[in-house]
């Protein structure tokens, strides 16, 4: 697992590359805000119900949740599972909103 900053993704989000990003926060979490990323929370994810990204595991998967923590914790989960490429979004959606203010 590497990290990424908010800065590189939103550069990346803007030049249209395709990218997997995995919001691991709770559904109403999400709701509040959110960067139309694929919601699973981490609870799921721990517990394994990862089907829906079961092709994702030989791409660049990033992982966000509200500050960085329980994204960090999903990366572990995740390369447990057999994910090679985990990148956890350094400060989460809060340093997200930020950036876009």
């Amino acid at each position: 697992m590497q990290n990424i900053s908010v800065e590189e993704l939103k550069k990346r989000k803007e030049s249209g590359e395709e990218l997997y990003i995995l919001d691991v926060r709770e559904p109403d979490e999400y709701k509040e805000s959110n960067m139309g990323a694929l919601l699973i929370p981490l609870g799921q994810v721990i517990n394994g119900e990862i089907d829906a990204i079961e092709d994702w595991k030989n791409k660049e998967v990033i992982v966000h949740c509200r500050s960085g923590k329980r994204s960090l914790t999903a990366c572990l989960v995740l390369e447990q599972h057999g994910f090679t490429n985990t990148k956890n979004l350094s400060g989460g959606i809060l340093a997200w909103m930020e950036l876009q203010n």
